[in-house]
């Protein structure tokens, strides 16, 4: 979630990301020489419905063993994780902020799965792969950061091969303005730049994609989330690492619950 244009300060980084994940893990009871996969997974997905949306765009996708994945704005590492323990194929993660790429290298040893993630720490804009190199691209939002969807859809576009699928699942821009900050991907406006879904789709559609599904999951998504936050926070939670999480987790509660913002799952596949 964390790939974004240069030019914007990193809302992400913060320097401690791995203390304070090493620092609840050891608060939780667990031992660091090796922890589970599963129990992570309250805490490594960094985005609106955490693993339950990982869970639902890579079943929509269709993802197997077979696939070459590429996670771009991989954020801790959550996402590749979950392909390799559950899936079983080979992942690529790119993500933009280091800590994030060096706290990812450390929970894929941590868990056992570092022989089927390759972490590599750059730009979305500009992927260090060659042309035709994945089956898929997964991309969990990360748009809102980048003001060059166009330029980000081309370089999905060029690294997938023919017949590959792009999966989203992506904050948008809802007909009310102006959204309320700070969220989890901007503190301000200087940060988050939002699209209509109609938008995104067409941006998605120029670049050559068909689309295989394109779902509106706002309603849904704020029912399941408000139940959710109203129970005690997890001691492995996103909260660990992400600053004033409570606070940017209810204001995108409320940016969608007054169209401020929804919530797009989608599939788009290159044709063959």
């Amino acid at each position: 979630m964390s790939s974004r244009t240069p030019s914007v300060p990193n809302p992400y980084a913060t320097g401690t990301t791995r203390e304070r994940i090493e620092r609840a893990l050891l608060d939780a009871g667990h031992r660091l020489d090796h922890v589970s996969a599963s129990e992570l997974e309250l805490m490594e997905d960094f985005h609106i419905l955490g693993r339950l949306a990982t869970n639902a765009i890579v079943t929509l996708a269709a993802v197997t063993a077979e696939d070459r994945v590429l996670d771009a704005g991989s954020g801790v590492g959550g996402t590749a994780r979950y392909l390799a323990h559950q899936v079983g194929c080979r992942v690529d993660t790119v993500d933009m902020t280091t800590e994030y790429c060096d706290t990812s290298k450390w929970l894929n040893t941590l868990t056992g799965l570092s022989d089927l993630i390759d972490v590599h720490e750059g730009n979305v804009l500009e992927l260090p792969f060659e042309d035709g190199s994945f089956d898929v691209v997964i991309s969990q939002h990360v748009q809102m950061n980048i003001e060059d969807k166009a330029g980000l859809y081309a370089e999905a576009w060029r690294v997938l091969a023919p017949g590959g699928r792009l999966a989203l699942w992506d904050a948008t821009a809802g007909p009310v303005e102006p959204l309320h900050f700070p969220v989890m991907w901007a503190d301000s406006g200087e940060a988050s730049h939002l699209v209509t879904p109609e938008r995104l789709r067409q941006l998605v559609e120029e670049t050559g994609f068909e689309v295989a599904a394109w779902n509106d999951l706002t309603q849904d998504s704020v029912e399941f989330m408000r139940a959710w936050m109203a129970g005690p926070a997890p001691a492995l939670g996103l909260q660990v690492f992400v600053p004033n999480f409570a606070e940017k987790v209810e204001n995108f509660l409320d940016n969608l619950e007054q169209d401020r913002s929804r919530l797009i799952q989608a599939v788009l596949v290159k044709p063959a």
